[in-house]
């Protein structure tokens, strides 16, 4: 079986759940842990046979996400890697990453995850201001993000990432600029850095309902914007996505391979999978999902065909996040037909307002098309 595949593994437990997540995870669910990750070894086990893989799952990368997956207990954390290392062979993953959060993550967990085969570590860090950390209901510092970077760096990771973000409440240029440079200072590895998104059900959404919630104007937001993308690629940080930045070689295998079309599978609640032209996704109650995999009912999680109509917009959508683009040769090998049959109006129009560019192999986001992806991606929606 091609190890050209990846596996997503979601750990839905978090010790608060900050104020802008809208991903199905839950703070104070401990209880369900261990029945979950019983729940989850047992998915993994079937995964195999469900999706048509004989012996174990060899994948090109694995990302273990959330959720905080470090939110585990050691013992729980053991847990967790014995039935990933029972069902697949992720020691021999080209990457195999894992999140964490400052306020949940030890030495003796990380040296855990090293000996289990993390070779990658996310680290959830969205500012080192303390100000905004508060606004957004982070439980973490920033000198306690300081510190545990450098502790991951000790512990022998010398693969990092960190998430910033702007657009906060009460956050300024200043202080951007502030996180920016220690991010820099850490010597980090790469850097996905989001602008922030009022997503509904979430506390920031319900705070701006109340009108109790000051942000940046959008002027400012953009002032923001406009730093940090001059600013990373002077530093070593090449932008190769939207949102993601990273020195020679470190970009994220497993990100990538959304981005390129390629087929992953997703095991725990809420997780999705990609797999010979059908989506699956599982149920995002943790009560339901460990009820489900009880009952033998995991092969009837929801299934979706993607039409070929579907598949081709996602394909260009996926690939315009890219800095390299669209592969034009690819599109044709996918389809068999040439992307200016099905999107010609869009890129010609895109192409005159110098939100989109065009080489010999590939469709390409200018900077300014960058700056405004959802104008673009738009016109690459069929009618």
């Amino acid at each position: 079986m091609s190890k050209d595949y990846g596996v997503y593994i979601h750990i839905p437990f978090c010790k608060q759940k900050c104020f802008y997540c809208d991903f199905p995870s839950f703070a104070g669910r401990e209880k369900y842990i261990n029945e979950y990750l019983h729940s989850l070894r047992r998915e993994m086990e079937l995964g195999a046979e469900r999706f048509g893989i004989h012996g174990k799952l060899m994948p090109h990368t694995v990302y273990i996400g959330g959720g905080t997956p470090s939110h585990l207990n050691f013992s729980q954390m053991e847990m967790l890697f014995e039935g990933i290392h029972a069902n697949m062979q992720a020691y021999g993953a080209a990457e195999f990453t894992m999140e964490v959060n400052p306020c949940t993550i030890d030495e003796e967990k990380l040296h855990l995850m090293k000996d289990n085969g993390v070779n990658r570590i996310s680290i959830g860090v969205q500012s080192f201001d303390d100000g905004c950390l508060k606004c957004i209901g982070r439980v973490h510092t920033g000198d306690m993000a300081l510190e545990k970077v450098k502790l991951a760096q000790s512990s022998g990771f010398q693969n990092i990432s960190i998430d910033l973000m702007y657009g906060l409440p009460g956050q300024t240029l200043d202080t951007l600029k502030m996180s920016l440079d220690k991010a820099v200072e850490l010597g980090v590895q790469h850097v996905s850095i989001y602008g922030l998104q009022l997503e509904e059900g979430t506390v920031l959404a319900k705070q701006q309902e109340m009108k109790r919630l000051e942000l940046p104007d959008d002027e400012a937001v953009e002032e923001m914007y406009d730093y940090l993308v001059d600013f990373l690629p002077t530093k070593g940080f090449n932008r190769y996505e939207i949102s993601n930045y990273a020195q020679e070689e470190y970009h994220s295998r497993h990100n990538t391979l959304y981005w390129q079309d390629i087929p992953y599978l997703g095991f725990g609640s809420g997780a999705h999978s990609y797999w010979q032209g059908n989506r699956y996704e599982n149920p995002v109650d943790i009560g339901e999902y460990i009820k489900a995999i009880a009952d033998g009912k995991f092969l009837n999680i929801m299934e979706e065909f993607v039409s070929e109509k579907a598949h081709m917009e996602e394909f260009c959508f996926l690939g315009l996040r890219m800095t390299k683009g669209i592969d034009k040769k690819k599109f044709r090998q996918t389809f068999d037909k040439d992307i200016h049959e099905i999107f010609g109006g869009a890129i010609d129009k895109m192409v005159a307002r110098e939100l989109l560019a065009e080489s010999g192999s590939a469709i390409f986001l200018t900077p300014l098309g960058m700056k405004y992806g959802n104008v673009v991606f738009g016109e690459f929606i069929l009618e």
